[in-house]
């Protein structure tokens, strides 16, 4: 029985020369390519037309049967960090290893990539940290704020941690922007996990003539624990930064309000600072905060501050 182009590559769009030769004879292949029915992503690679043109196809045919691994932007994305970049993927290899690339595949030469390789749906691809600082110092299209988000990402979802970044960043004294990295990954090991916090800490709970305060504070309650975004611990204030895409909705507000009412029973207080507030007046924000930690303060040691 004659068997289908799309049945002998098989349901991933792509294929190896000699798994293909398990099924079809060569002159078959040869039929199929001179057809456009098979196209070459590499030398010894066949796609289908349909296949080829995915970033993902691209990247299993650049990595088959090749010490290679996914890199820079193409491993952000598979580790869904970033969408990918129109253009080609990317995927290193060690430097004794050909570094000529082919169309559609972008080849560096770096050491350890392979030898330091995770997986991620079956493909080699670099570290989550790894891949964060070389798509710093590479962005390949990428607007430095998406790589930002994506660093802040993979230690929100601790897919990597900010003592991992730093590791990574001590190899790279020359990585363009590397201070910018390092300040960002600073606030990260800070506690922060989102640009508002990002901005909240710098530009409100920082500034001068503020009291000091800690991130994350875990606090447990009726057996659930929740993490504080800023708590001043000596009064029992909590500060919450809320951003407009997840706080916005209705269902969320509601968990908000049976979050900050479980806090209440165990003696915390919650002040809510939304993005647009948080942003737009952040002298009024800081008003706030000292007035209620000084009327917290007050009311839990009697000391009016003087």
């Amino acid at each position: 029985m004659a068997i289908d182009v799309a049945q002998a590559v098989g349901p991933d769009g792509w294929v190896t020369v000699p798994q293909l030769l398990e099924h079809v004879s060569r002159r078959t292949m040869a039929r199929w390519i001179a057809d456009g029915r098979l196209v070459r992503l590499r030398p010894g690679v066949l796609a289908l037309p349909s296949s080829a043109p995915h970033w993902r196809t691209r990247v299993a045919g650049a990595l088959a049967d090749r010490e290679a691994a996914a890199s820079h932007v193409t491993a952000l994305a598979l580790w869904e960090l970033v969408p990918h970049p129109p253009g080609p993927v990317h995927v290193t290899v060690e430097p004794s290893t050909s570094g000529r690339g082919w169309a559609g595949v972008r080849v560096h030469r770096v050491p350890g990539a392979y030898a330091d390789r995770r997986r991620v749906d079956g493909l080699a691809v670099t570290s989550p940290e790894r891949s964060v600082v070389d798509t710093w110092g590479l962005p390949w299209g990428l607007p430095r704020s998406t790589v930002r988000a994506a660093a802040i990402t993979a230690v929100r979802k601790r897919l990597c941690r900010p003592a991992d970044l730093s590791a990574e960043l001590a190899t790279r004294a020359r990585l363009p922007g590397r201070a910018e990295l390092a300040g960002l990954n600073s606030l990260l090991a800070d506690g922060c996990q989102s640009e508002l916090e990002i901005w909240g800490c710098l530009q409100v709970l920082r500034a001068p003539g503020m009291p000091p305060f800690v991130q994350q504070r875990r606090v447990t309650v009726d057996g659930r624990t929740f993490f504080l975004d800023a708590a001043y611990e000596d009064v029992q204030l909590a500060v919450e930064m809320d951003g407009a895409a997840w706080h916005g909705s209705r269902t969320q507000r509601e968990r908000d309000i049976r979050r900050d009412a479980l806090l209440a029973t165990v003696g915390w207080q919650t002040l809510r600072f939304g993005f647009a507030r948080m942003t737009s007046s952040p002298d009024a924000c800081r008003r706030e905060i000292l007035a209620v930690h000084a009327a917290r303060r007050l009311l839990i040691t009697g000391d009016r501050g003087h």
